[in-house]
């Protein structure tokens, strides 16, 4: 059974029976496990598997009276326990939910709002005071006094609900259990995905919308269904990523499906404990946190984990087993700092909004390949294998044709995970997706064992002199010569009227070098002339712009760029 479940060839096998949507995968869960621990967050609160369930369903009977329409419910939470009882309260009634960026700028969220058409955004007061946004008071439903305003006959409710009515009858109580939902889909909703929703399966029905990042661009909001999600999760555990008994670290926010996926879904579906701390670059707390609930996974994304070891005693970390890291490339030199400090190897995975989001990932136990041979599951430098029911296909980025294995080109991936489309924009999906196989705009190859190893975006390589160049390559030998820390630089471009375009520099620290020094040591070396930058295209910052999801924020990056290189102009 060992070799079966890690054989990359083998079609993942089918979802359990139980497993009809999101929240009945849940149910299950809590049937099985009530009193074990199920969510316990940085602000006190601790609830078991049928204490979340009976949260829920509070939430859920009062959700109702203000959710009449198909359109998504928007929740503006950070990482917490009150955050997953609103996604599962939401997916109980079969509602489609929306996690929203909070680190974004209102204009940006409320764009998100008109998107969706949402009406609804579960949200507390005490955290909007916190930050910078707001939310209309028709649209907002407070979670912050909701427990202690219940009344003994919603109490009593809830109660009988959660723990007494047999689950089949629940179904007809909460339309996102049922095994069958019928779709009442506007328009927008509608002729986007008739071609891939089917009423009779409630797996295809929309589960959420995640908003894309909007490192490079304005967000797009990509709709994924209970297949996807759940699709992903069964992957995951059957390559062994989460084990019985896990407790998961939770800080990347669900407004990134990395988060929603991996901290959210994945645990609660699995009957695992997961900590969250809404902070994710609040280091010290994360690292208490971590000892004192003994978690064993921790998933984030490099950023955030620089920040944990750099600030913190890695004693603190000590019971971990597992460090997932998603979200962004992780650097030779990183990797090695994270196993040093940690004592376990980091391993990194690969994915997108659009992929839900895991597509493949690096294991730390051996795998069997298509030749019969077991390999370590890991290879530094590379994303891992695809998991399993997963295929990828790398295309010539010149005419769209199938390379052969260690040739560098655009990743195609198909599988279950891969989107119902992007919200409203049926022509940018239909481009994307063709037959099944999703365009990911990434860069990258497979080897001869079948890793995926990522050379950069599309967006993230410049067409120098007819030339593709990649900026990643070219910020990981400015790292390597300088010795300063990854997340200190970054590497992007700008137009040039002689070569197309010409590489810029973005640095907070260059350890303690000068540019024209690294442009020196620069041409000693074996890279091309073309790929080296000039000194005079090094820009200085006070600190690398972050998004919230701790991937670095290139359409900041860019503005910079444009704004420094007018006024030298």
């Amino acid at each position: 059974m060992l070799g079966l479940k890690n054989d990359i060839n083998n079609e993942l096998p089918p979802l359990p029976e139980s497993w009809f949507s999101l929240p009945h995968a849940f149910l299950h869960q809590v049937r099985q496990t009530p009193d074990a621990s199920a969510v316990v967050d940085s602000l006190g609160t601790r609830l078991t598997y049928r204490g979340l369930l009976l949260a829920a369903v509070a939430l859920a009977n009062e959700l109702e009276k203000r959710a009449l329409s198909d359109a998504p419910i928007g929740i503006l939470l950070p990482p917490s326990a009150a955050a997953a009882v609103a996604n599962i309260a939401v997916a109980l009634l079969g509602k489609v939910s929306a996690n929203l960026n909070y680190t974004t700028s209102q204009s940006i969220c409320n764009a998100c709002i008109k998107e969706c058409e949402i009406d609804v955004v579960i949200s507390s007061e005490k955290f909007l005071k916190r930050i910078t946004l707001t939310v209309e008071p028709e649209r907002m439903v407070n979670l912050d006094n909701m427990a202690s305003d219940l009344g003994l006959f919603k109490r009593v409710k809830a109660w009988t609900e959660a723990e007494v009515v047999p689950e089949p009858l629940l179904q007809t109580i909460f339309p996102g259990l049922a095994t069958q939902q019928h779709l009442r889909f506007d328009p927008k909703w509608g002729h986007l995905y008739s071609d891939k929703i089917h009423a009779e399966n409630s797996l295809t029905v929309p589960a959420t919308v995640i908003f894309t990042s909007g490192s490079t661009g304005a967000p797009k909001g990509v709709v994924l269904s209970h297949e996807n999600i759940l699709s992903n999760i069964h992957a995951i555990r059957w390559r062994g990523h989460i084990k019985n008994g896990e407790v998961v670290l939770g800080v990347v926010p669900y407004f990134h499906s990395f988060g929603l996926t991996m901290t959210l879904w994945t645990p609660l579906c699995l009957g695992e404990m997961v900590v969250y701390h809404y902070n994710p670059f609040d280091a010290r707390r994360i690292a208490d946190l971590c000892e004192k609930f003994k978690a064993t996974t921790l998933v984030c994304t490099p950023t955030m984990l620089s920040a944990y070891i750099r600030r913190c005693s890695v004693e603190k970390f000590a019971s971990l087993k597992n460090c997932i890291i998603g979200g962004e490339k992780l650097h030779e030199q990183q990797r090695q700092e994270f196993e040093d400090a940690l004592g376990v190897p980091p391993l990194e995975g690969y994915g997108l909004a659009e992929t839900a989001p895991v597509v493949a990932c690096n294991v730390s136990n051996d795998v069997r390949i298509s030749n019969g041979r077991t390999v370590p599951g890991r290879k530094n430098g590379s994303v891992g294998m695809p998991i399993p029911g997963t295929k990828i296909k790398i295309l010539n980025l010149e005419n769209s044709e199938t390379m052969a294995r260690n040739s560098e080109g655009m990743i195609m991936v198909k599988g279950p995970q891969v989107m119902l489309g992007y919200l409203g924009k049926p022509e940018e999906t239909k481009r994307v997706i063709k037959d099944g196989w999703f365009e990911t705009g990434d860069i990258g190859y497979l080897d001869d064992e079948g890793f995926l190893t990522i050379t950069g975006r599309l967006s993230q390589f410049s067409k120098i002199g007819g030339e593709m160049v990649s900026h990643l390559a070219v910020e990981e030998e400015i790292v390597r010569i300088t010795g300063a820390a990854q997340h200190e630089v970054c590497v992007t471009s700008t137009d040039d009227r002689t070569q197309g375009e010409k590489l810029v520099v973005v640095y907070a620290d260059l350890n303690q070098m000068p540019p024209h020094t690294v442009v020196s040591r620069m041409r000693a070396s074996a890279m091309p002339r073309i790929w080296i930058p000039q000194e005079n295209d090094f820009i200085r910052v006070e600190e690398i712009p972050i998004l919230g999801n701790g991937k670095r924020d290139l359409a900041s990056i860019k503005q910079i760029v444009q704004s420094r290189m007018g006024q030298a102009k």
